[in-house]
């Protein structure tokens, strides 16, 4: 077993000698697991002298970071010695990390466990979460609800396709206004507020699809786009709502890991078939960073 592997499931084990309960969140592409009632995305170092090297993704860490109770745990190379940084104060930092153009932040600790940060000698106390188990562990006792990730990844992914549609110039609507996706409300990120009314469609099935991208054209509105999030409620719901626009050349997608529920769900849409589009939800994400990548190179070139 890996040495990375072996400190991971240290750990796990770790966190249940706590009395903790502990799961995989499996829509997440990543070693994150529910402990307690907080979402913890794992990483591992091995002692190799001067520092301690991490590496992370931005997607990895903003899909973390909109889940409640969130944190990332670095562990340097032992069990006896973990960093618990809260994901807001990660993701504060995370301009003052060096990344590469795919958006891999090269994460270091010094031999104190502080954060290395950009600039000669500039670092983050990470003291006060060092072994700091309580912070993770006091949430068991709230009484307050957490949302589920699965409603949490939902809005991540209504967020980033409203934020596509925004870069590529089209009108964008989603219905689910007060959800938040980067502790904003999706309804500021939205660029329509009310959902057009469209001359050929049920208005009533129409406003509540998840994400649609309008074109304007003369005093009204084309739907261009339109996308479904469907993680943990089936498919049925979404390919209903989509037929709704049948009458309209527009791109209608399905984002999901249920593969075969698509397959199955699609071939009862036999007139309909070929305009449904399956895409999982990873490929949102890569699309969302290779959008945002691009817009900041121009802005960096002024081109």
């Amino acid at each position: 077993m890996k040495n990375s592997d072996t400190l991971l499931q240290q750990f796990l084990e770790r966190a249940k000698s706590h009395d903790a309960e502990v799961e995989p969140i499996k829509i997440l592409r990543s070693n994150t697991f529910k402990i307690g009632r907080s979402h913890i995305l794992i990483r591992t170092a091995s002692d190799l002298g001067k520092r301690y090297f991490f590496g992370l993704n931005y997607i990895n860490a903003e899909e973390l970071s909109n889940l409640d109770n969130s944190f990332v745990a670095f562990i340097c190379g032992s069990i006896d010695k973990i960093i618990f940084i809260p994901s807001d104060i990660l993701i504060n930092n995370l301009g003052e990390i060096s990344h590469d153009r795919n958006g891999e932040y090269k994460i270091n600790f010094t031999r104190e466990l502080d954060l290395v940060l950009k600039g000669k000698g500039k670092s983050l106390d990470c003291s006060s979460f060092i072994n700091n188990w309580d912070s993770i562990l006091f949430s068991q006792n709230l009484k307050t609800d957490i949302m589920s990730p699965d409603e949490s990844f939902h809005n991540v992914i209504q967020g980033r396709l409203l934020h596509i549609g925004n870069i590529r110039g089209y009108k964008t609507y989603s219905p689910n206004k007060s959800k938040t996706f980067n502790k904003k409300k999706l309804e500021d990120i939205a660029t329509l507020n009310i959902c057009p009314q469209l001359q050929f469609s049920d208005y009533s099935s129409i406003r509540n699809i998840d994400v649609i991208w309008f074109r304007e054209v003369n005093n009204g509105f084309y739907p261009v786009y339109a996308f479904e999030v469907e993680l943990s409620t089936g498919v049925w719901s979404g390919f209903g709502r989509l037929a709704s626009l049948q009458e309209y050349n527009t791109r209608l997608y399905i984002i999901t890991n249920e593969e075969k529920k698509f397959n199955q769900v699609s071939n009862s849409f036999s007139d309909l078939k070929k305009k449904y589009i399956h895409i999982v939800p990873d490929k949102i994400g890569l699309l969302y960073s290779a959008e945002s990548n691009l817009i900041r190179m121009r802005q960096d070139f002024n081109l």
